[in-house]
């Protein structure tokens, strides 16, 4: 799990984010973790966000670009019937069984960015090995948070951090056994 998030745990559509510039660090620290990915699991909101933003893109546009066009993306949905970005599969309603099943026959870390609801399902469901968080420095009072009131208690351990020119501090954790 990859998220952008405000000091007040705001993950809604990170354009927020721009004031705050991409140091090359995060760069490095997001491919770390993307290199043992093998799907990325998304959300259909995310999807239909990331699907015109990162379908033409070019390695010469972003280093991240193959990694988001030549990976099979799996897409939690009850409503969407189609897919237009190459290499995506609709996998139905979220099903934390199925969720498991593909884990298990990707061979791999499955990649999950924004995502709200399906990540705050998978955090209850003890779906998430690694939780990495970019943390910039600002509230935004309002919108959509990462751990809602009432959501379920969870125990992480930090695995990992970092901090960056920009004011940007990455955590990374993993559940407690």
């Amino acid at each position: 799990m990859h998220e952008f998030i405000s000091l007040d745990g705001v993950i809604d559509a990170p354009t927020w984010t721009l004031e705050y510039g991409f140091d090359p660090k995060m760069g490095e620290a997001i491919g770390a973790f993307v290199a043992r990915c093998r799907g990325i699991l998304l959300g259909r909101t995310t999807y239909e966000m990331f699907e015109p933003a990162w379908s033409t893109r070019t390695v010469e546009d972003d280093p991240g670009a193959p990694f988001f066009n030549d990976t099979t993306k799996y897409v939690v949905s009850g409503t969407l019937t189609e897919t237009t970005w190459r290499n995506s599969e609709i996998i139905g309603t979220y099903d934390p069984e199925a969720i498991r099943r593909l884990k298990d026959e990707t061979g791999g870390d499955l990649y999950v960015s924004g995502s709200g609801t399906l990540v705050r399902a998978m955090l209850a469901d003890g779906l998430v090995d690694e939780l990495h968080l970019y943390v910039y420095p600002l509230t935004r009072g309002s919108g959509p948070r990462l751990f809602p009131e009432g959501g379920p208690a969870l125990g992480l351990s930090l695995a990992s951090c970092e901090s960056y020119e920009n004011g940007v501090v990455y955590l990374a954790y993993r559940p407690q056994d």
